[in-house]
């Protein structure tokens, strides 16, 4: 279950933020899709987490959108990382419009249980 921090500047456009709220779910189950967690298309309640943040006044001022993505550590999703977070950003950008994106892609060893 991938974990996803979305930190934006504040002239960001409401219909971007809306866009990546409906895309991000399927974006980034595809991209961290591996024989151990595959992706079946069906997403359900709890599968991605999302989390919007507006960028504070002590933020350092960078990129205008910075997705930060937690997804358990597997052999397999770690092999090709740079190409999963290469693919999400091409269709972030298609997506959006937006051209000033930094996705960052962290596989932790890690548990998770839901109930």
């Amino acid at each position: 279950m991938p974990l996803v921090e979305i930190t934006y500047a504040p002239h960001v456009p409401h219909k971007a933020l809306k866009e990546l709220a409906a895309m991000l779910p399927h974006a980034v189950s595809v991209a961290v899709e591996c024989p151990e967690e595959p992706y079946d298309g069906n997403l359900q309640p709890g599968d991605v987490e999302l989390r919007f943040r507006v960028r504070g006044p002590f933020d350092s001022d960078g990129v205008d959108v910075v997705i930060e993505i937690r997804s358990k550590w597997f052999e397999s999703r770690a092999a090709n990382r740079q190409d999963r977070v290469d693919g999400l950003c091409r269709a972030v950008a298609e997506a959006t419009g937006l051209n000033d994106i930094g996705i960052y892609l962290s596989l932790p060893v890690a548990a998770w249980v839901q109930s």
